[in-house]
């Protein structure tokens, strides 16, 4: 089964210049080598993409650039969500006008509104927009959790098309995939969780290591489709140490690491994300050896 977005979606980091300004000609180049390299889509502005340190002109740029880079050989999803439903729909028609492919809309953080608030924040924005949405549950970040019962509501709604599902509890997932409407996918929020949720029905990742072993990850998706989840889980066992490592500190600090090793640097994180520590580093760079992606 391929999802909307295909099987493989790359949350990308966002490059930045030395100076910390925003480089869009990075930012093309590398969206353009995540889609020639295993991503199906990507994820502009998400929470790997440092959003919330980015201004709303930058992410208008930063969707605008990107959906141009991947035209016609993959699919442009905006991070448009915020605690803010005014502000979400402002970002949701703005993507929409620069050739977003989809939106994602983050569960609102720090206002910590009522299930039924929920509701009505997501259905605002589903309501306002053709470009389809993908509800986004992260409760470590947000400090709130769609509950299932909401995500079923939602999940009836013409244009809620997915849920990207980040809080690895596999019992409410299996639940989700029995009871959801036809049409209604689950992406893994999760590298270390793709494996599983995929086995049980999931449509595939929303993922950090996709940019560094897109490939592999999506040779175990098609492998799980296909029927051979033994071979699947041995890509899976492989993986996991580089997986593990990519957040061994706050996302994206690791991966922006791991770019910067590989010569494919995207520069540094705005604060108040901090670069890697030497140890961090020594972790990273010991996980890439590993994965056979430095000598």
């Amino acid at each position: 089964m391929t999802g909307t977005f295909g099987s493989l979606v790359t949350a990308m980091v966002t490059p930045f210049r030395d100076d910390h300004g925003l480089d869009l000609d990075r930012a093309q180049e590398l969206a353009s080598w995540l889609v020639a390299n295993g991503s199906d889509a990507v994820v502009a502005a998400g929470s790997t993409g440092e959003s919330p340190t980015l201004t709303h002109a930058e992410k208008i740029d930063l969707f605008r650039a990107v959906s141009e880079a991947v035209r016609g050989t993959g699919k442009m999803i905006a991070g448009v969500g915020t605690y803010s439903t005014a502000e979400t729909l402002e970002l949701a028609e703005a993507a929409a006008g620069v050739g977003a492919d989809g939106l994602l809309v983050v569960t609102p953080y720090y206002n910590k509104p009522p299930q039924r608030g929920l509701t009505a924040h997501f259905t605002a924005v589903a309501d306002a927009t053709d470009v389809p949405v993908i509800l986004y549950n992260i409760p470590g970040r947000t400090a709130l959790r769609i509950e299932d019962e909401t995500l079923l509501e939602l999940a009836s709604h013409r244009n809620i098309v997915a849920v990207k599902d980040s809080t690895g509890d596999f019992q409410s997932v299996s639940r989700l995939i029995a009871q959801a409407p036809d049409g209604f996918e689950i992406y893994s929020g999760d590298d270390w969780a793709a494996f599983g949720y995929a086995c049980l029905g999931a449509v595939g990742v929303v993922s950090v290591a996709g940019h560094l072993v897109g490939s592999q990850i999506h040779q175990m998706l098609d492998l799980i489709a296909s029927g051979d989840v033994p071979a699947a889980r041995k890509i899976h066992e492989e993986l996991t140490p580089l997986f593990n490592a990519l957040f061994i500190t706050s996302n994206p600090i690791p991966v922006k690491a791991a770019l910067d090793m590989l010569g494919r640097s995207a520069g540094p994180t705005r604060l108040p994300l901090v670069a890697a520590t030497a140890q961090e580093s020594t972790r990273i760079r010991a996980a890439l050896e590993d994965a056979g992606l430095l000598a």
